[in-house]
């Protein structure tokens, strides 16, 4: 192996590192064909993007389970998981802009097998999820369209847009994207601030709550597996844990599209610094309110509509007199599962272009339009979106939830791959003398928080079938940790193909084929009309 010298970026010793093996050679810059066509606004949007029907109607079955108190620990716990998964690939991502996000960096710094294994694991996880959430589109139509042989035709429509939506380019999807995140992030002020209302009294039937439902029923319910009561209520919370982290997933969207971004350094800094916050006030707030509102017990949180109907949300208003709330509620989890359905074939489809351009996935998937538009991947991911016609069957129903639970754990092992590859992008970088400090994005945190991230990830991947234990049920034991052999045989199998082994700390490579800050960086405009000020406080 070659061997090259590399200037120490934190002082002006030299320090000696080991070249990559040829066959790994992660210059992939002249493959690259995408162009960076998303302004801030899209990427400071992208994070409300998650906020969706893990939020407005997950939530409801979330304060069933655990009780109000339950349910607020357990989105907490969660809420610091992501935030430790989306700092580390943040930090990653400001260093290194580039297209194949963090299943390339898992290659790049970790081993090529495990990129190879996370990419198509990642790929696939996101591919299966556009169909379920056209499917979750669908049946929210019903709230307002009874008749269901409509299904059919309301499944094409939608799934014609978000294809649609995508093919015309990373301008349109990123606009698009920017709508529905005003939409929902709107649909939530109102919602906290009429729960707020509502809660003090100030609704049409003058009833103060306040906080009665966290003495009776009380703050934390029973999961009704063990008789001690402390464990069953542990039991309870761990069943939440679970759910929220559902809710939580898809926050990475906004460092997928760094290689598409305009200034991506400087904008992914920014986005990932607000996170803390939007975590805060969206959902911390937003479950603290429903705990406040509704009763764990209320039987209409039994309601599996999957509709605005079963909206803890929507219950307190009808409970406090307010009749309009359920059509505009609809209407925002409308936008989430629509939103929802177009990230997901984008992260898919940029996934898979950047497995291509490594040499990790069919050749021809790596070609683009004179736009930079990766119209091959997009393609091969637009044939997903037609799984959504079995949810019409009922006789493939079935099988097609069976497929969707199987790949549940997907994003679980995204996280725990994000963390993990971090780990070792920290160590390396010390090792070669880099000074983190210096990068774009940094918190004081790390490596902590990867730590934090990687130790929670792993046990949501193994505590994800925990039922199972208790009443034993061969389906749910199958669908909760079949994708754990999955993942275990693209990894072993590609390196026991390829021989590939695990980088050490002066063999990474942080330098070949990563643009300079001088590339990808334009001098920022500051804002200068009132308008202009506002939105640099927003976006």
């Amino acid at each position: 192996m070659d061997k090259e010298w590399r200037a120490s970026k934190s002082s002006q010793e030299i320090i000696e590192t080991v070249a990559s093996e040829d066959r790994y050679d992660f210059d992939f810059h002249d493959l690259d064909r995408v162009q960076r066509r998303l302004k801030q606004r899209h990427i400071q949007m992208f994070i409300a993007g998650t906020i969706g029907t893990g939020l407005f109607l997950g939530s409801g079955n979330a304060l069933r389970v655990a009780g109000p108190l339950g349910a607020l620990v357990a989105y907490a716990l969660v809420g610091t998981v992501a935030y430790a998964s989306l700092c580390s690939i943040g930090e990653m991502t400001t260093w290194a802009p580039i297209t194949g996000t963090f299943p390339h960096y898992a290659a790049r710094w970790v081993d090529p097998a495990l990129g190879f294994a996370v990419g198509w694991n990642y790929f696939y996880s996101n591919a299966v999820s556009v169909p379920v959430e056209i499917s979750a589109a669908v049946i929210l139509m019903t709230f307002w369209d009874k008749d269901t042989s409509h299904a059919a035709i309301y499944t094409a429509i939608i799934t014609v847009l978000i294809c649609a939506i995508n093919l015309f380019g990373v301008r349109y999807f990123g606009e698009s994207e920017f709508f529905f995140s005003v939409i929902k992030l709107t649909l939530i002020v109102i919602i906290l601030f009429a729960g707020l209302v509502v809660d003090l009294g100030g609704g049409p039937t003058g009833e103060r709550i306040g906080f009665k439902f966290w003495v009776n029923p009380g703050p934390i319910n029973r999961a009704h597996l063990v008789e001690d009561v402390g464990a069953d209520r542990f039991l309870a919370i761990l069943s939440v844990i679970i759910q929220a982290a559902f809710s939580f997933q898809g926050m990475e969207l906004v460092c997928i599209a760094a290689s598409e971004t305009e200034n991506p350094r400087r904008n992914i800094a920014k986005a990932v610094r607000r996170v803390f916050y939007r975590i805060l006030v969206f959902y911390m707030l937003g479950i603290l309110m429903i705990g406040m509102l509704v009763a764990y017990d209320n039987p209409l949180l039994l309601a599996r509509t999957g509709t605005a109907a079963m909206s803890p949300f929507v219950i307190a208003m009808n409970t406090a007199g307010v009749k309009a709330f359920p059509h505009l509620v609809n209407a925002g989890i409308f936008a989430s599962a629509f939103s929802a359905g177009s990230s997901y074939l984008f992260c898919s489809s940029r996934v898979l272009y950047g497995l291509s351009i490594r040499g990790q996935a069919p050749k021809f998937l790596a070609h683009t339009t004179k736009n930079g538009l990766p119209i091959a991947s997009i393609l091969v991911t637009s044939v997903f979106p037609l799984m959504s016609f079995m949810a019409v069957s009922a006789g493939a129903e079935t099988v097609f939830n069976w497929f969707v639970n199987i790949v549940t754990t997907g994003g679980f092992i995204g996280w725990f791959s994000i963390n993990l590859t971090y780990m070792f992008f920290h160590r390396g970088m010390t090792a070669q003398g880099f000074d983190l400090t210096k990068n774009v994005y940094n918190n004081p945190l790390q490596p902590y928080l990867s730590y934090w991230g990687m130790g929670w990830t792993l046990i949501f991947i193994f505590m994800n079938g925990y039922a199972a234990f208790f009443k034993f049920e061969s389906s749910i034991f199958l669908t909760a940790y079949i994708n754990i052999p999955i993942f275990a045989a693209l990894y072993f199998g590609y390196k026991f193909f390829y021989r590939t082994r695990i980088w050490k700390p002066l063999e990474m490579d942080f330098i070949t084929g990563i643009p300079t800050v001088e590339e990808t960086e334009m001098p920022a405009d500051p804002p200068v009309t009132l308008l202009e000020k506002v939105g640099a406080v927003l976006f």
